[in-house]
């Protein structure tokens, strides 16, 4: 007999709107609320049983649209006593929102627990062409109750040189790892095009993905008039796409209040592993750019508490904001490149979509496809900020096997991970570098116009002989010539000289 707090997921729901007249375009909080009933209707219960919600959690849009999205929620949902919760923005808080709460319902401090999260940028990208403001705010009696701090992802000093939004961030991994693996500029540009060719064959068969086009490895890779350089080696079919109109939402319960509702046990999904890690938070903090601790411990803890492996794994899903985020997270994972194994069961982010909420869907995705395949076991990964924030979470239909002892469903302290990963040597850092330097990596930015704006580098003083001298971040002179030199020839391991220019550090090739 399953434990009665034993945590199941028993209802999933999606929504995605394209190509609506304006004046019958959902907002986010209709987007929601399609989703919530959705995954009532996939539950089989009625609207009636959300009167027993213990607590509402919505994954904070990239775009904020009302002042306690949670609220206005529950007010539609016709929902009284339910604590209410908004995430920061982070890619990894479905899983997060998943692994706490089938926590508190193991541990009796809840029942019956409801996340959502929707975007609505494309509607309101159309509505702001056609001259109108979107207004979407619904009253609140207060701001949402923030379920965790909303740390800034990163400095002033990282800011100044560019190091801010994500397109600028993530190639910077992707060089560092390219560097790693030996590979010239050209084969790693095919190989990521590769890569993410597969995951646009998943998106071309999906119903919900955004873009359902199959894209060949070329087209992605290389520059074209349709697909402009973003940030190198960037383009922008290697991008997540957030201007969706997409929501999400999951019914989380135990197993005594589902047979309390009547839930068939068919539409049961078990979480049988979870973990959750930050890397160390700052870009510049980072042990090196071509791995993550962080990914590496949290897949060790929730294959553990699972009791499986990769291998054990029919269907998989790694968070796909970037070309790096996938590759990085199956390195860590112990995924070989050869893997005939799809890494996405939505599509991904460039292709299915990409709303702040993005794992909410793969969740749902991933609930149906293992409903339909009994038995079998599914990988979902999340990943916020600058892969700075993970959580992973392992599923089945089948009970996981403590489920029938007397012991609760049990999962790590999140702290006794992130001890570890906290406590990694990692070189020091400062904002004041003089002298001979090296590159460790770097990007170069650009426009809408896809014509290079900004050379960024990390960097070490000295010759590169010391595996611990003092990091630094720096740009580089304003010049085309040596922009697009950067981007054709191999610049990681490159001597220079850097000096701080005023408030920021100017980094010149030998």
């Amino acid at each position: 007999m399953v434990h009665n707090r034993m945590p199941v997921l028993i209802g999933v729901g999606q929504a995605t709107e394209r190509g609506v007249d304006l004046k019958r375009a959902a907002s986010p909080l209709d987007l929601m609320e399609q989703a919530v009933h959705a995954a009532t209707l996939d539950a089989g219960i009625s609207n009636s049983a959300l009167e027993n919600l213990d607590v509402i959690a919505v994954v904070k849009s990239l775009i904020p649209f009302t002042k306690n999205p949670a609220h206005s929620l529950e007010q539609r949902l016709g929902v009284e006593k339910a604590f209410l919760y908004e995430t920061p923005i982070g890619g990894n808080m479905p899983q997060f929102l998943m692994n706490k709460y089938s926590e508190e319902i193991a541990n009796g401090k809840i029942k019956f627990a409801l996340f959502a999260g929707a975007e609505a940028m494309d509607t309101g990208r159309r509505l702001l062409k056609s001259g109108v403001k979107p207004d979407w705010n619904e009253p609140a009696p207060a701001k949402a109750n923030q379920i965790v701090d909303d740390i800034p992802m990163a400095t002033e000093h990282e800011k100044a040189h560019g190091i801010w939004p994500a397109r600028n961030v993530y190639p910077l991994f992707e060089n560092a790892l390219r560097a790693n693996y030996g590979n010239s500029i050209d084969e790693h540009q095919l190989e990521i095009g590769t890569l993410f060719s597969r995951f646009s064959e998943v998106a071309s068969e999906n119903d919900f993905a955004w873009f359902p086009i199959k894209r060949s490895p070329e087209e992605i890779a290389h520059v074209s008039d349709k697909n402009r350089l973003v940030g190198w080696p960037y383009t922008k079919y290697m991008n997540a796409m957030n201007q969706v109109n997409q929501s999400a939402a999951l019914l989380l319960t135990s197993v005594g209040a589902a047979r309390e509702m009547s839930v068939p046990e068919e539409n049961w999904v078990f979480l049988h592993g979870c973990a959750d890690a930050n890397e160390k938070w700052y870009v510049h903090e980072r042990v090196n750019y071509h791995s993550s601790p962080a990914i590496e411990r949290v897949g060790q803890r929730a294959f553990s508490m699972a009791g499986k492996s990769v291998d054990d794994m029919k269907h998989i899903d790694i968070y796909s904001c970037f070309p790096v985020a996938v590759e990085i997270a199956r390195d860590e994972l112990g995924i070989s490149r050869e893997d005939d194994r799809d890494l996405t069961v939505t599509g991904g982010l460039p292709y299915f979509g990409g709303a702040g909420s993005y794992v909410m869907n793969a969740i749902v995705e991933m609930a149906q496809k293992l409903r339909s395949e009994r038995g079998e076991y599914g990988l979902v990964t999340a990943n916020g900020g600058y892969l700075s924030e993970h959580s992973m979470g392992i599923y089945s239909t089948d009970a996981p096997a403590q489920a029938t002892d007397d012991v609760p469903w049990v999962r790590t302290n999140p702290a006794v991970d992130q001890e570890i990963i906290d406590a990694l040597q990692a070189p020091e850092f400062t904002e004041d570098p003089e002298g001979p330097a090296i590159i460790e990596t770097y990007t170069v930015a650009s426009g809408r116009d896809g014509v290079p704006n900004l050379g960024i580098v990390i960097g070490r003083l000295g010759d590169g002989s010391d595996p611990m001298a003092p990091r630094f971040i720096a740009n580089t002179p304003a010049d085309l010539n040596l922009a697009n030199k950067m981007m054709t020839e191999d610049y990681i391991g490159a001597a220079g000289y850097v000096t701080k220019d005023e408030t920021i550090n100017r980094f010149i090739p030998d």
